[in-house]
């Protein structure tokens, strides 16, 4: 089995299948009775209303599913936006949604069969060819993503053919007279049943979710499902139009066949067959959607530890999320066969899935802005909503979205809170103490105040902490320029990552028990902390792509303190980072869990008002004052005249590094051998901070600095400091 790769081969017809497939679906066979009753001949203005919401919702889809082509759709994108709350929501939403309207599906798919033939009749007979439809779709969804598509490119092709026969045909028989009054229940019935009829437009969403598996996704995810929402809005408009026009809307509104009775009047018995056959079709085509789409939602929540990662495995033969798929069945099958009882309860929780995705389409709108103003790295749609309509999409979106669920019948609305409060509830249970993302949503917060802000690699568990401490006593010290705050960063190494696959599902156990452990002593120590989790080939570059996008005050890294002598000074890792970060950076060897009383060697050297910061800054975590070095050679026998020099050194070093008389304490020894006495002196001191040397990084290591003497033999904790726009 292979854990979170998904194979891309969905192509732009079975996008469009699916999505359109889905679409023009069961639902194309059912609503027109009960839209007709609710708005007559105007229940074709209330598709095109709901069509332009979806349309809407399809652009910020569009938009976010290009920038990261992965399983999951709107739950991963809101996850990724908004964090582990409002994905819940979204995740448990989506996969209960689409599981209550394929229970829903199935069932039609049974009473279509049993229906013109009566001696057939029977609850059980129709739950039992439900369960049998299921089955077949799970088994072709464990089998291959292709394959389904595949299925579903037939099906959608008949029962289109027999649609648009319906429409045409249709279209000659309609009696204008049937269309007086258009909306006998004026603008009020409209907008009401707008919200009834919405749960024809979930298809678009399934091409996002199953956007890791679509092939060219920069270009067939924004096509597809923009083009299946259009198309099929007016497909659905044309059919509301033929139906109402050619039978009166009173005397459809209480069928539960109404295309079929209309049809009856231009086609006869072979128009009903057809008609039949094709509402059969449709069922299973808009089930298998469904199947496909949730079986990816909780594969995506599995992945992003909001599910058990159990879940997240594809299988090695077939390449299908096959325990998702498995998972999904399972529960869909419990509610089919809740339907033997309770067949009313289960159509209306088919209504209630529209609600759970118009919530999570407003939510998608706020995302998509989220990321607008984040603008994360790795976020680079091919497709964007054109400049003239942002952010008026997003905004007209969740208004509308608002107004549609504020016009839908209370019962579903109560429903619909319902789920909403599972997803709430599965967050504080579960969630909260597993997943790692916090979402975009803190970095925009943050973005729009004030920050003095530190960058920490993490990737030892065992020094961490100390890491942690430090960087958050560094930060506190500067908290008049700014709040405090920490972005622990740890970098997968990953080769040859693919940004086209599902690269968030590399994430291991490990990384995310380091940055778990990160929040904890955040917590502990009150300092506000956020962690970021990467993937690189190469590990430098990767941090130096952090430093870059966080725009930190100075980097804390910490180092082993072996000296490399292959083309590197510090190590692969960490040579880049420290030549080329734009910001102060300090190599921290952390031989004590005490900092205790840091001393600093204040030279003439371009960094050392950096190291007496540092010092200062380190200083703070035990309440102690650093101490600054100066060691002078005697000019002959004047140790006054050296004393003196090393003061100057000391009072260029303070003035430098802006620190306050009470910020420090001096120590100026006079010794032949300077080196010496630094390390002697220095080993008296908890910790020792020195600027690192001007020299080229291979001389550094050929000829040796007091630097790198002290990193080799000093028995206290070291950091070597180098700082920023002082050199």
């Amino acid at each position: 089995m292979s854990k979170g790769q998904l194979e891309r081969n969905i192509g732009f017809l079975e996008a469009m299948t699916l999505g359109g497939g889905t679409m023009i679906g069961a639902g194309i066979f059912i609503l027109p009775g009960i839209a007709a009753e609710g708005a007559g001949p105007a229940s074709s203005v209330s598709f095109l209303i709901a069509g332009f919401v979806a349309l809407l919702a399809a652009l910020s889809l569009s938009e976010l599913a290009t920038g990261m082509p992965i399983a999951g759709g709107s739950y991963h994108y809101v996850n990724r936006a908004l964090g582990g709350f409002f994905g819940s929501i979204v995740g448990w939403g989506m996969w209960t949604g689409l599981m209550f309207a394929s229970a829903f599906y199935m069932i039609g798919f049974g009473q279509y069969l049993v229906e013109p033939i009566p001696f057939l009749d029977g609850r059980a007979l129709v739950v039992l060819l439900g369960l049998i439809g299921l089955s077949l779709i799970v088994g072709v969804n464990y089998y291959g993503t292709e394959e389904s598509s595949q299925l579903q490119n037939v099906m959608i092709g008949a029962e289109t053919v027999v649609v648009l026969a319906y429409v045409v045909l249709g279209l000659f028989f309609i009696d204008p007279n049937n269309l007086e009054p258009f909306a006998p229940t004026g603008p009020s019935g409209i907008i009401a049943t707008t919200g009834v009829v919405f749960v024809s437009f979930l298809g678009f969403e399934i091409i996002a979710t199953v956007a890791g598996e679509v092939k060219d996704p920069s270009r067939n995810i924004p096509l597809t499902m923009i083009l299946s929402v259009v198309l099929v809005t007016i497909l659905y408009a044309l059919v509301m139009i033929v139906t109402t026009g050619v039978l009166p809307y009173q005397a459809i509104g209480d069928s539960l066949v109404p295309v079929s009775d209309v049809a009856v009047v231009f086609a006869g018995a072979v128009g009903v067959v057809a008609i039949v056959a094709a509402a059969a079709i449709a069922a299973i085509s808009s089930s298998n959607s469904s199947v496909l789409a949730a079986a990816r939602v909780n594969f995506a929540m599995g992945r992003d530890d909001l599910m058990s990662e159990w879940l997240n495995v594809t299988h090695d033969r077939f390449g299908t999320p096959h325990r998702a798929i498995i998972a999904t069945g399972a529960v869909t099958a419990l509610l089919i066969a809740a339907g033997l009882q309770v067949e009313t309860i289960v159509a209306l929780l088919a209504e209630v899935a529209s609600f759970s995705f118009l919530v999570s389409y407003s939510l998608v709108h706020v995302a998509l802005v989220v990321f607008r103003r984040a603008d994360p790295e790795d976020y680079d749609p091919s497709f964007k909503i054109p400049d003239v309509l942002y952010p008026a999409v997003p905004v007209l979106g969740v208004v509308l979205t608002i107004v549609v669920i504020s016009q839908m019948a209370p019962i579903i609305i109560l429903l619909g809170l319902g789920i909403v409060g599972l997803g709430v509830g599965w967050y504080f249970v579960y969630v909260r103490d597993h997943a790692i993302d916090r979402g975009l949503i803190d970095e925009v917060i943050t973005s729009t105040t004030d920050a003095y802000r530190v960058l920490v690699p993490v990737a030892n568990p065992d020094t961490q902490q100390n890491l942690i401490r430090l960087a958050a006593a560094t930060a506190h010290a500067h908290t008049d320029e700014g709040t405090p705050e920490l972005v622990a960063v740890n970098v997968l190494q990953v080769a040859d990552p693919d940004p086209q696959q599902n690269v968030a599902a590399e994430r291991l156990d490990h990384q995310r028990d380091l940055l778990d452990g990160a929040h904890d002593i955040a917590a502990e120590m009150d300092v506000q902390l956020r962690t970021v989790a990467m993937t690189g080939e190469r590990v430098d570059e990767t941090i130096l792509e952090a430093i870059v996008d966080e725009e930190p005050d100075q980097v804390l890294l910490g180092w082993g303190g072996t000296l490399t002598r292959q083309g590197h000074v510090f190590g692969p890792n960490l040579d880049a980072v420290v030549e080329d970060a734009p910001c102060e950076v300090t190599l921290v060897m952390l031989y004590n869990d005490t900092i205790g009383n840091p001393v600093a060697l204040a030279g003439p050297g371009p960094h050392s008002p950096a190291a007496a910061r540092r010092a200062a800054e380190f200083a703070s975590v035990d309440g102690a004052v650093p101490t600054l070095l100066n060691v002078q050679q005697p000019m002959g026998d004047d140790d006054t005249t050296a004393s003196e020099r090393g003061n100057a050194v000391i009072d260029d070093v303070v003035e430098r590094a802006g620190l306050n008389p009470e910020d420090y304490e001096r120590a100026v020894v006079v010794d032949d051998d300077i080196e010496a006495a630094i390390l002697a002196t220095a080993d008296q001191f908890d910790t020792i901070c020195v600027g690192l040397s001007e020299r080229s990084a291979a001389s550094r290591v050929m000829f040796g600095t007091i630097a790198e003497r002290i990193s080799q033999e000093a028995t206290s904790n070291v950091g070597i400091v180098r700082g920023w726009n002082e050199s």
